[in-house]
């Protein structure tokens, strides 16, 4: 298979109920695109049918991957997917589809620039429209991006949508360095960007609240609160700087 011009990672856990639609949709997609495009499923813990669901798919979809990871955490599921990934893109994609697929060519040339690497999803952005998202929903977020901003990230706006695009070099340099697999990974991954030079482009999408959503906002916010001390902790050590080991 040559080199795709598109990876679309989906980190999937008890996602049976979900993924045949949102698999459906990826891949009428990316038909109807000029360029090849592959998928990587990326199961971790599932206790339903989500790996065998998905390996099913495999014989359907020659471009479709499906790994598994033994580790619990969305975002070591992402980073999994993001190294393994073979695309000149790759493409971080919620297996809930809160953002319609084709508005994926929003985050590729030449909507963006030749030179943008890292570009994310923003619910905040001029432009964005959200849909029945609820009051106490809405406010939580901007909680959790007041913390952000205040401690670790300053001026990005939503660093929790779940999607979100990086060019091949920028992918291979930021999730090796990844090392939080909570909600709080989003965070990382955009800190770890800008400490390597990679300037991040905002998007605006258009954004439907899912009411099967698992965000638990009291428990997500302490963990948050908690992580982006550890992403400060980790930078002053020099965790994100130190060699890599040789793969």
């Amino acid at each position: 298979m040559n080199e795709p011009y598109l990876s679309i990672v989906i980190p999937a856990h008890n996602e049976a109920k979900r993924l045949p639609a949102t698999l459906e949709q990826v891949f009428a997609f990316l038909a109807a695109q000029p360029w090849e495009g592959e998928v990587l499923v990326v199961e971790n813990g599932s206790q339903d049918e989500t790996l065998a669901l998905a390996r099913r798919y495999q014989a359907r979809y020659p471009s479709l991957r499906v790994m598994q990871v033994s580790t619990r955490g969305k975002g070591l599921a992402v980073r999994a997917g993001m190294l393994a990934a073979r695309g000149r893109y790759r493409f971080m994609c919620d297996a809930d589809l809160s953002m319609p697929i084709e508005q994926t060519l929003r985050f590729l040339p030449p909507v963006q620039p030749a030179e943008a690497a890292v570009i994310i999803g923003s619910r905040e952005a001029v432009g964005a429209r959200r849909y029945h998202e609820p009051a106490h929903r809405h406010w939580g977020g901007r909680l959790i991006n007041w913390m952000v901003q205040l401690l670790v990230l300053p001026g990005i706006r939503d660093t929790q949508c779940g999607f979100k695009c990086f060019r091949a070099d920028a992918a291979a340099e930021i999730f090796a360095r990844q090392t939080l697999g909570s909600i709080a990974f989003d965070v990382e991954i955009l800190f770890l960007a800008r400490r390597f030079g990679y300037a991040i482009y905002e998007t605006p999408i258009d954004w439907y609240y899912n009411s099967d959503s698992r965000i638990r906002l009291l428990e997500d916010t302490l963990t948050m609160l908690k992580d982006l001390f550890r992403i400060r902790a980790n930078a002053r050590r020099g965790v994100y700087d130190a060699p890599l080991s040789a793969p």
